[in-house]
């Protein structure tokens, strides 16, 4: 156990990488509510007012993409082309063709739909067994959204960044050493008001005083100035923000993003059950931090790898806590997708904030194993 620094970063919804995500994951959710058995892998690509959507569907359902989109844009809150994108008038390109035939004839037999691995983790350090600094850079970006859509501060624009950084002793949190926010504003707001009110009502609002002490750094936009924001200021892509949607950089990554893409898809799915057993490994007592890697072929129905790492803080050996997982869980794609429920049209309610730490979804539930 050693002391050291470590730092995570969250975005809020208006980030044009979340934007696209959200957008990809809305148009998986409508497929599912009206055909529980859609194949959806879908891309939105966002720069300036224009808004592209590419990939493959093959479902019953009849949705109008386009209607999606612009609902989409309209809720997160962007209405101004000249400082963002404008749902009224935004182009959208669409490019939707079927799923490949030579992959589908994997999948229709249960098999993964791609070679790959996957990792989940959990850890004590907080009460939803998620990493510290992930997880109140991801309630600061929440609250940022909540101060701007509930009109506490209505000078705000829907585009903003946080990020903690945290001071370890012996291997836990023991205090936050910087705080940082960056959030999009309307012009002419003085940025003297502008860093009142986000330390009263946001990082007042998140951070415990027990945390903060004269040592602890806080900036709030230090570059002075953010007006230009969303797909005007950086362009938006599906799947750019994985470290963001998982641990913070706290874990391992296998690289598969998950927004826009249906539970067949292993890359989401096992990522999701990983982190259900990561953190039933942990509430059950067997060890204060587990992380987890499996790995698939593509076509093949069982995973071909299954690997736990405890970083040393194991209560009994490793091996026992990999039987246990063994016979305790099924974890084929079919499998994994009857296990969870994973059909539903659930993925929105993941595309903000963390897809992990959410009380509310399938995966966060705790088994005893």
């Amino acid at each position: 156990m050693k002391n050291y620094f470590f730092t995570s970063e969250s975005v809020t919804e208006g980030h044009p990488d979340k934007l696209c995500d959200l957008i990809s994951d809305s148009i998986l959710d409508e497929c599912l509510r009206q055909d529980k058995y859609s194949r959806v892998a879908v891309e939105t690509f966002a720069s300036n007012n224009k808004i592209t959507i590419a990939g493959q569907i093959t479902s019953n359902a009849k949705i109008s993409i386009e209607n999606i989109v612009r609902d989409v844009i309209k809720n997160i809150g962007y209405n101004n082309e000249s400082t963002g994108i404008d749902y009224r008038t935004c182009d959208i390109d669409i490019n939707i063709n079927r799923q490949s035939p030579d992959i589908a004839l994997g999948v229709n037999i249960g098999g993964a739909g791609d070679q790959g691995i996957m990792f989940g983790y959990a850890c004590n350090e907080t009460e939803e067994y998620m990493p510290f600094a992930l997880q109140y850079a991801h309630k600061l970006a929440r609250r940022l959204t909540d101060v701007r859509k509930l009109g506490l501060i209505d000078y705000l624009e829907p585009d903003g960044k946080t990020q903690i950084t945290v001071e370890y002793e012996n291997g836990m949190p023991k205090r936050i050493e910087t705080v940082l926010v960056s959030t999009q504003h309307k012009e002419n707001i003085a940025l003297e008001v502008l860093r009142r009110d986000i330390k009263e009502k946001v990082i007042n609002e998140v951070i415990e005083e027990k945390y903060i002490d004269s040592n602890t750094k806080i900036y709030i936009n230090p570059t002075g100035r953010f007006v230009i924001g969303g797909p005007l200021g950086d362009t938006g892509l599906t799947g750019r923000k994985i470290i963001v949607d998982t641990y913070g950089g706290y874990a391992l990554h296998g690289g598969g993003a998950f927004s826009g893409k249906d539970p067949s898809k292993v890359d989401r799915s096992a990522a999701y059950m990983l982190r259900h057993i990561a953190k039933s490994v942990v509430a059950s007592g067997y060890a204060s931090k587990c992380q987890i890697q499996i790995s698939y072929a593509i076509g093949m129905v069982k995973p071909l790898s299954l690997y736990i790492d405890t970083f040393g803080t194991n209560e009994i050996p490793e091996e026992e806590i990999l039987k246990k997982v063994q016979d305790k869980f099924v974890l084929t794609p079919n499998g994994i997708i009857e296990y969870l429920d994973l059909q539903k049209p659930i993925y929105k309610e993941t595309t903000n904030y963390g897809h992990f730490g959410k009380n509310n979804l399938p995966w966060e539930k705790i088994i005893k194993i």
